[in-house]
């Protein structure tokens, strides 16, 4: 009876924990491997459109090392379900090659990750802390139970081509909720709104521009 209420009175890993997990299994069992493992059925990468993952990396073969990432900001629904996370990513030899961002959803007790994108260097991308920073969203308010309350639109700038993919996702409390957007060229933009207990608020935004032709 006691261990069995010390175990139910354990924390239950984060979003954060997961990516570390992540990104432990990259480099012990080889990177793809390791991104098949951790992502869900349905879950999203870009190449650049956007492509199935467990489809796409099927029988593709790990590379000879894996690039690492460091988790700096995640954005965490209220029931804690759910969750967002940034931050800078590196190459094999250890320099800094850009950020990333990856959606975590918790079903059963594990995590696993539903979108998966990155980006170079820009301004856009949130200075990363040394130890990841952990925003939750409020839990107060009427988002629970109300509709979500789609984001504003993206600005002409923005939206300055006609999208040809398309993806958005919500926290099953509706505290957490995203969107997605590929370019014909391949360019990229993606959004989180995050519920501050009197609407939602865009806590973050990437933009990423289309590959260079070859």
């Amino acid at each position: 009876m006691i261990i069995a209420l010390l175990l139910a009175a354990a924390p239950v890993p984060t979003a954060v924990d997961a990516e570390n997990a992540f990104i432990r299994d990259a480099q012990k069992i080889g990177m793809w491997t390791a991104f098949r493992k951790h992502a869900d059925r349905d879950a999203v990468m870009f190449t650049p459109q956007a492509v199935w993952v467990q489809q796409f990396l099927k029988d593709r073969k790990d590379p000879p090392k894996s690039i690492s990432w460091r988790p700096a900001h995640s954005w965490v629904s209220c029931d804690g379900r759910t969750a967002v996370n940034t931050g800078p990513w590196f190459s094999p030899e250890g320099e800094r090659g850009g950020f990333f961002t990856t959606v975590w959803q918790r079903e059963k007790g594990q995590w696993h990750w539903v979108y998966d994108g990155g980006g170079p260097l820009d301004k856009s991308v949130p200075t990363p802390p040394k130890k990841a920073q952990i925003h939750p969203a409020a839990c107060r308010g009427k988002a629970p139970g109300a509709p979500i309350i789609p984001p504003p639109p993206l600005t002409a700038k923005q939206a300055r081509t006609t999208p040809d993919d398309t993806g958005r996702g919500q926290s099953a409390d509706k505290t957490l909720g995203w969107d997605w957007k590929v370019d014909k060229n391949g360019g990229r933009r993606f959004r989180v709104y995050q519920w501050n207990g009197m609407r939602y608020a865009q806590v973050l935004f990437n933009d990423v521009p289309a590959p260079p032709k070859q």
